[in-house]
């Protein structure tokens, strides 16, 4: 298997620059960090106390396993009564992914999770925005090899953000369909 960076400088940064006949090759979009999200939402919000702060140490156990780096706990900015939610609490997690970590990560995910998840056709190219960053969701962290799942009391689901330098949504597409994403025919 190639590695992915490989990919990228070989095959898919000449093929971009003849493509959209960039000046420099500086201007060549390319990835810059992959953001790794997930809310523990309402796994939390049943539990109380000591039940809670367990769920918590293992949902974040099992982010950095998943990712290679210890995650980074997000907190509410203000209460919100409707959400049960008060200022400072513990909301979510969140890993920047940059240069080889990144490169990394996701090779694993679009080579080894996405084929092993249930019914994958491939990815929607709607995920991709107006400025060709590209988001997808897990529904469960269960099919990452890491985590075996016997141990896990609590499935968390993930949200995947692949940060582009493209300026518009066609170079962004163009770049990720490069690297060999998995995207729907």
């Amino acid at each position: 298997m190639k590695r992915l960076k490989d990919i990228y400088i070989k095959e898919a940064k000449p093929a971009l620059l003849k493509k959209f006949s960039y000046k420099s090759v500086m201007a060549v979009p390319r990835l810059e960090k992959v953001v790794v999200n997930t809310s523990f939402g309402k796994l939390l919000s049943a539990k109380t106390g000591d039940d809670r702060r367990k769920s918590q140490e293992e949902l974040l156990k099992d982010m950095a396993v998943i990712t290679g780096q210890k995650p980074l706990v997000t907190k509410a900015k203000d209460s919100i009564a409707g959400f049960k939610t008060r200022k400072g609490m513990d909301l979510g997690a969140k890993v920047t992914l940059r240069q080889s970590r990144m490169y990394d990560f996701l090779e694993k995910l679009f080579f080894v999770v996405l084929p092993r998840s249930r019914d994958f056709r491939g990815l929607d190219s709607k995920g991709v925005d107006p400025m060709g960053n590209f988001t997808l969701g897990l529904k469960e962290h269960l099919f990452f090899p890491e985590i075996s799942p016997e141990k896990v009391r609590n499935s968390m689901g993930l949200e995947i953000t692949l940060v582009t330098s493209a300026k518009n949504k066609e170079e962004g597409l163009e770049l990720l369909k490069l690297l060999g994403i998995p995207f729907k025919k």
